[in-house]
């Protein structure tokens, strides 16, 4: 019995074990033919080390292709911890030329990792840097080419571009906002080696990284440039708290330059506070537009028949009593009897709470939200603000005769721009943008081209172009007087805007504005510029605003090189001008006729002969009074 259990153990065994062995053998298999990727691929990643090679971000240029983010190749610092045998030699030497802690660098050479990168002090290294480590020699210590953001025109336009991060990822701005786009794959060189670290005899596998894709702006760098040096003398001359200038076609709502001050050199922003690199002005700061925003009343009176600029009158006594509160004119005493023309001349705010009065608030408010204030705008930058509104229900007499002349509503400067290109383009809103294509970062082939988005028509082509006729009367004859030029035609309003601090209006404290357009019959410029408190000065956006926004236009006139053209809306001139008298062509005439046409004048002549065959400057212009006019005779 003993001898018969004895055996049936032994059989049972046997049987267990073979069934252990098929089951190993099944698993084997199974593991070598089924999984013979995945088991492959754990052997890989237990020998292979990588050595990552960033990739370059793809470049920023204007409208016209001129590199306004680039990228400079530099050297990066990495340690393989266990391939080096004398950590502290190692570290004592790295340390001292990196000028930097030994016990810094100690740190990373003991780390029980496969590779470590030496950060931040290894980072970017320059030439001389990179080629005293390399001198060195040393098992595990490897040098790799690295890509670093390089802004070739420093300050220019920085808030716009924004900045990218020591591992290339961007943190504000357009770097921010595409950064998908502009990041590139990283790749790398990936060795072998055993357990010990020890590299293995086995060919390096080479990982090309893919540089990102190319964006291309809407900007225009020749008038982003004249902006920053305007801005650059505002500072100088007025050394205000905040200043900023924008620049738009208003037919497609395009930035073609875009600029505030304070602003940083996006190469070294880490030496400036987060206040200055983080806040794009013209998107994010928001403030009571003032005068300018009358732009907005006007052209919604008129689009609902409300008023007849040159038949309607108004008196202006110097203020306007409303549910018993006194709106007061700027000008002392008022402006008397005057047409509806002359109250957009003269800015008088009596006059536009008549026609806030006359729209109705619910009207008002409807053609507010039509032009676009109350929210953001959508344009493709980080940081855009709202803007603040009444809320309809809180509108009573008081804050609708205040909104129309801009006073008591907050927006921001692209919203004012967007909403003024509506009123003078025709009479269409569309949606701001900066990103005019993104294109294949080897081939520079198109991937995408962003078009102009219309949002909505607000008010009719006739009404627009009565808005127009009226802001070039503003620059000839009223208080854009400053942001005249002669033998162009040139629309635009002021703005004084009186700050608010904690609930009340500051004494002496202005954000002065000025909004202006070319050629004001068909513009296919708008410039805003806005200076916070500038000192040494009567704060006006007539003096201060208005003639900063002529000179960014006279650039745009010489760049684009626009033909003189002669207005309805001449200027009149007071004692105080400079005055401008036309310049008759006298080429093709006798000397003695010529003589008799320009008494007015100094001439000069060149060559001999009794006839003129050209004069400079050209005839049927407007130039300054006894200007010098330069005869050639044949």
């Amino acid at each position: 019995m003993f001898h018969y259990n004895f055996l049936k153990r032994i059989k049972i065994v046997s049987i267990l074990v073979v069934l252990i062995f098929c089951i190993i053998i099944l698993r084997v298999v199974y593991l070598q033919v089924f999984k013979v990727n995945r088991l492959s691929s754990l052997a890989n990643d237990l020998w292979s080390r990588n050595l990552p090679l960033l990739a370059d971000r793809g470049k920023i240029t204007d409208r016209n292709g001129v590199v306004l983010a680039d990228n400079i190749t530099t050297t990066s610092l990495v340690v393989v911890p266990v391939q080096i045998k004398d950590k502290e030699k190692v570290a004592k030497d790295i340390a001292l030329i990196l000028n930097t802690d030994y016990l810094n660098i100690y740190s990373h050479l003991t780390k029980h990792t496969s590779i470590e990168r030496i950060h931040p002090e290894g980072r970017g290294l320059s030439y001389d840097i990179a080629e005293k480590i390399s001198d060195l020699n040393y098992d595990g210590v490897y040098l790799l080419k690295e890509s670093k953001r390089y802004y070739p025109y420093n300050e220019v336009l920085s808030h716009v571009l924004g900045y990218v991060g020591i591992d290339n990822q961007g943190l504000s701005g357009i770097e921010l906002e595409y950064d998908k786009y502009l990041k590139g794959t990283d790749g790398g060189v990936k060795y072998y080696s055993d357990g010990k670290g020890n590299r293995l005899n086995i060919s390096e596998v080479y990982d090309e990284p893919i540089s990102g894709n190319n964006i291309s702006l809407t900007i225009d760098i020749n008038i982003q440039l004249a902006v920053e040096r305007e801005l650059d003398n505002v500072v100088q001359k007025y050394n205000p708290e905040n200043a900023l200038i924008l620049v738009m076609d208003p037919n497609t709502a395009e930035v073609i330059a875009m600029s505030s001050r304070p602003n940083f050199n996006s190469n070294d922003y880490k030496n400036y506070d987060l206040e200055t690199i983080n806040r794009n002005l013209p998107i994010w700061a928001t403030y009571e537009p003032g005068s300018t925003f009358k732009i907005i009343t006007l052209s919604s009176a008129i689009n609902e028949g409300k008023v007849n600029l040159f038949k309607d009158t108004f008196y202006d006594s110097g203020s306007i009593n409303v549910d018993n509160a006194r709106i007061k004119c700027w000008k002392r005493g008022g402006h008397g009897e005057e047409t509806f023309l002359q109250v957009v001349e003269n800015s008088c705010n009596p006059g536009f709470v008549v026609l806030g009065q006359r729209l109705g608030t619910k009207t008002l408010y409807e053609y507010l939200q039509k032009f676009g204030f109350g929210k953001k705008t959508g344009i493709d930058l980080n940081g855009e603000s709202s803007g603040i509104m009444f809320k309809l229900e809180n509108m009573g007499p008081v804050e609708t005769a205040t909104t129309a002349f801009g006073q008591g509503i907050s927006v921001t400067p692209i919203q004012q721009v967007t909403g003024v290109s509506a009123a003078i383009n025709g009479g269409n809103l569309y949606k701001p943008y900066i990103v005019r294509s993104i294109n294949e970062g080897e081939t520079n082939s198109v991937i995408l081209f962003n078009k102009p988005i219309k949002v909505r028509n607000v008010i009719s082509e006739e009404s627009s172009k009565l808005v127009r006729y009226a802001l070039e009367s503003v620059v000839a004859n009223g208080t854009g007087k400053n942001a005249y030029i002669e033998n162009y035609r040139v629309g635009g309003k002021t703005g004084t805007a009186q700050k608010v601090k904690d609930g009340k209006y500051m004494v002496g404290n202005y954000i002065v504005s000025f909004i202006g357009f070319i050629p004001a019959d068909k513009p296919d410029y708008i410039v805003y510029v806005a200076i916070d408190n500038p000192k040494g000065i009567t704060q006006y956006g007539g003096t201060v605003s208005a003639p900063i926004a002529k000179n960014v236009m006279l650039s745009i006139i010489d760049y684009k090189e626009y033909q003189p053209e002669e207005s309805d809306s001449t200027r009149e001139y007071t004692w105080l001008d400079q005055k401008y008298i036309k310049l008759p062509n006298v080429v093709g005439l006798d000397l003695k006729t010529a003589k008799s046409l320009l008494k007015d004048f100094s001439i000069e002549y060149s060559g001999s002969g009794e006839n003129i065959i050209a004069q400079s400057p050209k005839g049927d212009m407007f130039v300054k009074e006894s200007s010098t006019v330069k005869l050639m005779l044949n």
